[in-house]
Parts: C-alpha cells; sequence; structure tokens
C-alpha cells in the first residue's frame, strides 16, 4: 500500500524542512536468507555527502522544477552530476504529455533498477499515473512536493520508499535554485489550468489553476534581476488563466513585473504558451505589454487543428476565428509580432477536409514556427477512447504539413539588417553564441563568451531555415563581471534550434499540447542540422582564422557538473585571455612540426635514392 504524505495537513510554510521523522516511509524487507545471515539492510550513510544525478523530461516548467529540486540538494550538501555511473542516487523529473516522453522515462528507470542504484520519480508521470507499475518499489516525489525533496532522496538512501503526492499549498518561490543557465530564470507563475482537453494528461497531474500572488512573483523577478540573470521566462499550462482562481489577470501581473525590469534593457522578459481562450478579452493590454521595449515581442499561442468540429472534439473552447482575432491583433498591433502555434496530426475524427483546413490556416499564415505532432492516446483520456485514424494515415498528414511549413522563408527579409540581440547562450556546435532578437528570432553569431549576458547591435549577414547568422558591429568595452563567466555545463548548451524548441531540454518528448511552452527537440521540424548552421556561416563570410580561434577557444569541455565549474569559475575568468594566446601558439607549434616533418621526409628520401 502506497503512504501518502502524513503531515500534508499540519499547516508548515512553503520551503520549510521538517524534520526526518514526519516523513512517512515504507521500510524495504530483508530476505529471509539476508535474517539468517544476519547481513545489515545497509551501510549506515552521512545525508548530505552522496552525488545526486538528475534528468529532466518535458516542458519548462519541469525544468524549473529540477532546478529548484537541485538547488535544494546542493544547499543540504549533496553533489550533483551530469554523470550518472558516478551518482549514488538517480532523481528523474518525468512528462506525461505524450507516449515517447513517457517510454524514454521507462528505459531510465529499467536502467536504474539493473545498475542497483537507489531512484526517486517526480513530475507528471508519477503524480498523474499512480499505480504504474514501473513506478514499483521506488520512491515518487508529487509535482507540489518539490519542497522536501532532500528528506525524500535522504529515505530513498537509507533503503525505505517514500511516496509524497498531495499538497494544500504552493512551493514557495524563494526556494534555493541551481539554474540549468545562469542567466535565464524560469519563473512558474501559475500551475494547473482551466482546460479539460480531451487529450490532456497532464491536467490529471498538475490538477485545477492554482495561481502565485502578484506580490510574491515581484518579489522573485526583484531577485533574479539582483542576482544578474538577464532572461526572465513565464512558465506555466496555460499563461493566460493565470490570476482567475485569485481575482486578478495577465495583465495586471505583465505590468507589476515591467516595472521591476531594470530600464537600460539588460534584462528581458518573455511570455509563456496562452491558449485562445483566456486572453480574447486581454488583447490590447497584452499588446501593449509585448510593445514595452524589455519584453520580447513573441507569443506561443496553440491552435492544435484548423478545423472547428476537431476543436470541438478536442473540448479545446475556442474556435479557429478565436484563434485568428488573436493572432491578426496581435499582428496589427505589435510591430515584429512573432507568433509560434503548435498542430495535432491526425487527432480521432479528423477527416480529410478537417486536415486540408489545417494545412490552409498555416498556409495562410506562415507562421515561423510550428510544432506539428502526431496525436497520442493518453491513457485515462477521453480521446483514448475515441475511434483512431489509422496509424499510415496519420504519419501521411504529419509528413505533408511538415513539407508545407519546411517551404516558408520566414526571415528572408532580414539579411543586411542591424538588429539588437540578447545573448544568453552557447550553441551545441561549440562556436557559434546564441542571441535573440525583440521578436525573440535566433541569432547565431562568433563573440568571446565573455559577451554572454549582454545585449549587442549585429549585421544579419545570412539566413537559414530556423536561425539567421549575424556579425556584431561592436562588442561591449566593459570586461565582463563576475557574473559573466563560462559556468554553462552540457544541459544549459543549446541546440542550434527553433525558439520553442529552447523552452524543452534536449531529451523532451512532450509536445506544447499542454506543457507550458514546450515543444519536442527530436521532431524534424523543430531542429536545425548543425551542416546548415555551418554552411549558412560560410555564407556570411565569416574569417577563416576567426574560426580557427573559435574553434581552439571553445574546445571545452561539458564533462563535468555546473556545479563542479562553478567553483573554478573565477579562475577561468583569469586565465581567458592567456587560453586564447595559448591556443594560437600550440597552432604555430603544430603547423611548424608538419613543416619540420615533410622536411624531414624529403631530406631522407633524397639519401635514400642516393644510394
Amino acid at each position: 500500500m502506497d503512504i501518502e504524505d502524513a503531515v500534508a495537513g499540519l499547516g508548515a510554510p512553503p520551503g520549510l524542512r521538517l524534520p526526518i521523522n514526519a516523513v512517512a516511509v515504507k521500510p524495504k524487507r530483508r530476505s529471509r536468507a539476508d535474517r539468517v545471515r544476519g547481513e545489515p539492510l545497509s551501510t549506515p550513510l552521512v545525508p548530505g555527502t552522496q552525488t545526486i544525478y538528475v534528468k529532466t523530461f518535458g516542458c519548462s516548467h519541469n525544468q524549473s522544477d529540477s532546478e529548484y529540486m537541485a538547488g535544494q540538494l546542493s544547499a543540504f550538501g549533496y553533489s550533483l552530476t551530469d554523470e550518472p555511473d558516478e551518482a549514488d542516487l538517480w532523481l528523474i523529473n518525468t512528462c506525461t504529455v505524450k507516449s515517447p516522453s513517457q517510454s524514454a522515462m521507462t528505459t531510465l528507470i529499467s536502467k536504474c533498477k539493473s545498475a542497483k542504484k537507489p531512484l526517486v520519480v517526480a513530475g507528471c508521470v508519477p503524480q498523474g499515473s499512480k499505480d504504474l507499475k514501473e513506478l514499483e518499489g521506488v520512491s515518487v516525489i508529487g509535482v507540489q512536493q518539490i519542497d522536501r525533496v532532500v528528506e525524500v532522496v535522504e529515505e530513498t538512501l537509507k533503503g525505505h520508499e517514500v511516496r509524497l503526492y498531495s499538497r494544500r499549498t504552493l512551493p514557495s518561490l524563494d526556494l534555493p535554485k541551481v539554474r540549468k543557465n545562469k542567466f535565464i530564470e524560469i519563473l512558474p507563475i501559475n500551475v494547473g489550468c482551466l482546460g479539460a482537453c480531451t487529450y490532456c494528461k497532464t491536467k490529471h497531474a498538475r490538477g485545477h489553476l492554482g495561481s502565485y500572488t502578484i506580490d510574491s512573483l515581484v518579489d522573485r523577478v526583484r531577485t533574479v534581476v539582483s542576482e544578474g540573470v538577464k532572461e526572465i521566462w513565464l512558465s506555466s499550462e496555460d499563461t493566460g488563466a493565470y490570476g482567475r482562481d485569485i481575482g486578478t489577470n495577465l495583465p495586471n501581473l505583465l505590468n507589476a513585473l515591467i516595472k521591476e525590469l531594470p530600464s537600460d534593457r539588460s534584462t528581458m522578459l518573455r511570455i509563456g504558451m496562452t491558449n485562445p481562450p483566456f486572453i480574447l478579452e486581454h488583447l490590447k493590454e497584452i499588446a501593449d505589454v509585448l510593445n514595452h521595449p524589455c519584453v520580447y515581442s513573441f507569443l506561443h499561442v496553440p491552435v492544435q487543428s484548423g478545423s472547428d468540429p476537431v476543436l470541438t472534439a478536442m473540448n479545446r473552447e475556442y474556435t479557429v476565428n478565436d484563434f485568428r482575432k488573436v493572432v491578426d491583433t496581435l499582428m496589427e498591433l505589435v510591430p515584429g509580432m512573432q507568433i509560434a502555434t503548435d498542430i495535432i496530426c491526425g487527432f480521432p475524427g479528423e477527416t480529410e477536409e478537417d486536415f486540408a483546413q489545417t494545412v490552409s490556416l498555416i498556409k495562410e499564415y506562415h507562421f515561423p514556427q510550428v510544432h506539428i505532432s502526431q496525436f497520442y492516446p493518453r491513457p485515462g483520456t477521453p480521446a483514448a477512447r475515441m475511434k483512431k485514424v489509422p496509424s499510415i494515415e496519420v504519419k501521411k498528414r504529419s509528413r505533408e504539413l511538415t513539407t508545407v511549413f519546411e517551404s516558408f522563408s520566414p526571415y528572408r527579409e532580414m539579411k543586411g539588417c542591424t538588429e539588437k540581440i540578447w545573448i544568453t547562450e552557447i550553441a551545441t556546435d561549440g562556436i557559434h553564441l546564441v542571441g535573440h532578437t525583440k521578436g525573440y528570432i535566433q541569432v547565431l553569431v562568433i563573440a568571446p563568451e565573455s559577451m554572454l549576458g549582454t545585449s549587442t547591435d549585429v549585421k544579419i549577414t545570412s539566413v537559414g531555415r530556423w536561425s539567421v547568422f549575424g556579425e556584431i558591429l561592436e562588442e561591449p568595452s566593459l570586461q565582463p563581471n563576475k557574473e559573466t563567466t563560462r559556468n554553462i555545463s552540457k544541459i544549459n548548451t543549446v541546440k542550434v534550434s527553433s525558439p520553442i524548441d529552447e523552452l524543452c531540454n534536449e531529451d523532451a518528448s512532450c509536445c506544447t499540447n499542454t506543457c507550458s511552452s514546450c515543444a519536442c527537440l527530436n521532431e524534424k521540424n523543430s531542429s536545425v542540422k548543425t551542416k546548415e548552421a555551418l554552411d549558412d556561416r560560410y555564407e556570411g563570410g565569416v574569417k577563416f582564422a576567426h574560426t580557427i580561434q573559435s574553434l581552439f577557444f571553445r574546445r571545452k569541455r561539458l564533462d563535468k557538473s555546473s556545479v563542479e565549474k562553478s567553483a573554478k569559475t573565477v579562475a577561468e575568468k583569469r586565465g581567458h585571455n592567456k587560453l586564447a594566446y595559448l591556443d594560437w601558439f600550440l597552432f604555430g607549434i603544430i603547423c611548424l612540426g608538419s613543416v619540420t616533418m615533410v622536411a624531414v621526409v624529403i631530406k631522407f628520401s633524397s639519401v635514400l635514392f642516393s644510394f
């Protein structure tokens, strides 16, 4: 029998670490043979001295939860690692939106059990499917119990099975946090939603809408700005529904938050995914916020289908014309507005005519970012019981829509233009830095890593399907401060990808049907091949010497945890310039050695033939 949270009604304030004896646990029994031999259940361990591997699937909300759990574990003394083999315990934060993400979780759980590692499973899968067979014998922590992760980890390391699910209050926003990217704060503004989509499993996990107060969110923004954060992502299952449970609304929140942003535009705000129904009455106010200099002119509005009958079957609570009103109004009122959307292909009952209407909608608006997903029936949802479209037909429609979408060239007109960008990340090719325009268009530039966390003007030299490539017009003269370092781990480097891709981690297999601005990186339409990025970079006229310098200079690398790198940040900064010169010196030595070797071979050959 699973043991639920025994202290849910004690009224402990969020973030308070309860004593160990307040956690209900199920001790694992020793086998009869072990009792006869007198072998102990486990070796006594000192809490807070072990190493933890944290793996995250799913949306930006899940990523934020993982960062909070990692922060608490680190604050208590645990070490964090990106290498599962080095860890004493695995913590897996799961996503339940689509079958592939849950399958990936199942595979990882099997690997963990085979390695005989203690395991804690968090996130939407255990919260929404408590009786799942794969969760037998492992500890579980619910989506609103993340502030008690230290207790769960301690008991699990002792050999106990812990299950915490229910809670009456939201976790505190002021818990310790280890960000995967030190320049980006993912800020959850609410949990759950007001919808009841027939395909949605996340509602089973995240539940009904629960909003944080405006004051608590303003305090959090004020704190992260003082910590050097340069980009704030508002995260939610449905941003537009914010505040309806506490007597306020999204425009009130946004207007309060932008007052806390620096007037020099050093920190930018990005609004998370919103469904059409809850912003229709606030379009003018939302447009005013998107026009603010410190807010990205970008919004993710999932439409899911261009057919009203399909939207009705999905129980989406809006029509295609409602969606058109949202898009048309924002495009008219916000210069340079960029809108991303989602499509589910092959929803039960979708006819050829329904699908044709969806294709027509995408062609009409030429959206720069569209996440195309095949329908996946989720157990326990009404859509799982509906008559399915044959899988062959679903795949055919997905390929057809992808072909239409990939035929667009949304950034063609940008070539030769000058844009201001905010640089926050390193591309996975190890060469480019990643910045974004006011419209959140991804710009790849070659620049020193000291420019991370800064903004600058660039000239767009070439354009690709998913990104554009720029040349920095003038590098900032200021030396990097202590916040501008190379503290970016394997997890927080980014794929050369579309903006909506960045809202998920690299292994996300969920779609944006319910996750906050989430997209699948392993879908064909949501990533750019490195070859294309390199081809376009050379098309932009990048100098060979600059390229070589960058290749040597960013020769890292990402084989240590972000916590270990943080300890070496100051030393890295001091050696920053020296390493650049050293790279050139080593390159010269290699060239000289090659020339010498050729000369020796020629000399040896001449002597040999003289005999």
